[in-house]
């Protein structure tokens, strides 16, 4: 799926969630729920922060660390795994814990 395609995917997804909004960064695109930002859609992949509480959930998928570079690796990003990211009420539902401060 071609990356404007996937971006636009990830939004209509996600249209329902409070404060949406995205921004140009890391090579990709940031996703910001009101002022928090929550999520990275780079490469045709969507990644969400994690937490102490939301991080179990990521590894149970072997979840990927977000690594735009061999010199930037963001621990507290995971990818979103296919299964949740297939279903919209699963991934609104990640999409509001990643979104929490």
């Amino acid at each position: 799926m071609p990356a404007d395609t996937f971006l636009d995917f990830v939004l209509e997804q996600l249209a329902t969630l409070n404060g949406l909004r995205s921004k140009r960064m890391f090579g990709g695109i940031g996703l910001y729920c009101g002022e928090q930002f929550f999520g990275i859609v780079r490469d045709g992949r969507l990644y969400f922060k994690t937490n102490p509480d939301t991080l179990a959930e990521y590894l149970q998928y072997q979840a990927a660390i977000f690594t735009p570079s061999e010199k930037q690796v963001l621990q507290n990003y995971r990818e979103v795994p296919v299964d949740i990211l297939e279903d919209s009420g699963s991934l609104l539902l990640w999409a509001r814990k990643a979104a929490l401060k």
